[in-house]
């Protein structure tokens, strides 16, 4: 049994579990990145659904979870509704773009939400638009080559290599006048600093860490509460692991965050 199990198609979603560690020293956690299927941004909305149902229903026999973290906005806006009703049993803690958090600190009133093709087109971000930034506009761009970049190269790029791949989509919001860029995709967590690098000051930065973070902690309290499993550190596990070189992708992420690697779930 675990207390969290944080789950994306990737490894982009592994900033909400370290600072759930750093907050939580009893969280006993477990991180399932989907790689065979990444990316999920490009698929449809009944491919997403199939895709995390099945290992969803894997996590539940392996792990016995008390709380799973979507930690991806594509699963979230695609996902969260089906999978609460399919396993009722377990909580579920859904990501979304912190559109409310960019409302609250735009001047300029203008938006910039960079995410996945899915989450860019999902309606669901009209309606957190409509009830948290109704006077905002909403410029959106979908990267999909940046999110592959961060799933396979970013863990051993050079930072002037990084600070290359995002500059496309932060001068995109800088020439659309935006004052506030959202990190509406899990993968962009892992480079913020270079994202806020390259923003500068006219460029604010936001996610959705500390939101999701606070709330899965309260989930697990109100909710079942702790596992009182053995205290361990941290796991990472992936889906269709078959070379060393992808081998060698994850046990540098894992050197990076402290993560044990246990390749395929």
């Amino acid at each position: 049994m675990v207390d969290f199990v944080f789950l994306d198609s990737g490894i982009g979603g592994i900033p909400y579990m370290t600072t759930l560690l750093e907050r939580d020293k009893n969280a006993c956690c477990v991180y399932v990145a989907d790689s065979a299927n990444f990316p999920y941004g490009e698929k449809t909305h009944e491919e997403v659904l199939f895709c995390v149902t099945n290992l969803v229903q894997k996590i539940c026999t392996k792990f016995s979870p008390s709380v799973i973290v979507l930690a991806c906005n594509t699963i979230s806006v695609n996902a969260l509704d089906t999978l609460r009703i399919k396993f009722p049993e377990i909580s579920f803690v859904g990501t979304v773009p912190a559109i409310k958090l960019a409302a609250s600190v735009s001047k300029k009133r203008r938006i910039g939400l960079l995410a996945t093709l899915a989450t860019c087109e999902n309606p669901y971000n009209t309606e957190l638009k409509d009830k948290f930034a109704s006077d905002c506009e909403l410029i959106k761009r979908a990267d999909p080559e940046l999110i592959s970049f961060i799933e396979h190269n970013a863990f051993t790029a050079t930072r002037e290599e990084c600070l290359k791949a995002v500059k496309p989509a932060v001068d995109f919001f800088k020439e659309n006048d935006c004052d506030v860029m959202i990190l509406g995709c899990t993968h962009f967590l892992n480079i913020t600093d270079i994202f806020k690098e390259a923003a500068g000051r006219e460029l604010a930065v936001v996610d959705s860490v500390d939101g999701v973070v606070r709330h899965s902690i309260e989930v697990l309290k109100n909710g079942k509460g702790y596992c009182g499993a053995q205290k361990k550190a941290a796991s990472l596990y992936v889906t269709g692991l078959s070379d060393t070189s992808e081998k060698a992708q994850y046990d540098e992420i894992c050197k990076r965050y402290g993560l044990d690697f246990k390749g395929n779930i």
